[in-house]
């Protein structure tokens, strides 16, 4: 993977090195939105097994559902120097596609603040994803969890960011 230059320094570390909560108090508060996506790739019978409510835990889609909003709000419990949030909403959409073996899951999170909401979304993705390992890890192990990224980000100072 070729290097990022930036011109940009790292926010999170003060001079001396040490980590550090970035102080957002002067910041307006704004709408932000970011979107972040996921999938899992599986065998044919694992994901036939989903689709039809056969797996034995349960609705797989509709836990990993769950757990991806619950992550989204559990957030700065997770990563350590992530502000808390009051969302103002949290939409986690798992799609099965038979003809990739796959589910893709896509998260979006929503808030007025003076900080974003891109780790919420790539949160929920990374929990909704490992709910589906979970749930089906005993017919199929050879489940893979991949592609988990920012495609999409609005509001505050830097703008939108959208991935190419």
């Amino acid at each position: 993977m070729p290097k990022r230059k930036s011109k940009k320094s790292l926010t999170h570390f003060d001079a001396q090195g040490n980590a550090v909560m970035v102080d957002v108090s002067a910041k307006p508060a704004t709408t932000r939105e970011a979107v972040a996506k996921g999938s899992v790739y599986m065998n044919a019978d694992t994901l036939r097994l989903i689709t039809s409510g056969n797996v034995k835990k349960g609705d797989v889609l509709a836990v990993a559902q769950l757990a991806g909003i619950m992550a989204a709000k559990r957030t700065p419990d997770l990563i350590p120097l992530c502000h808390p949030l009051a969302l103002s909403s949290v939409k986690v959409d798992l799609a099965p596609d038979a003809k990739k073996k796959a589910v893709h899951i896509t998260a979006t999170c929503k808030v007025t603040g003076a900080t974003g909401v891109e780790m919420e979304a790539l949160a929920a993705v990374s929990a909704a994803a490992l709910t589906v390992y979970d749930m089906c890890k005993a017919v199929d192990r050879g489940m893979t969890i991949t592609d988990i990224r920012l495609v999409k980000k609005t509001g505050g100072k830097s703008g939108t960011f959208t991935a190419s």
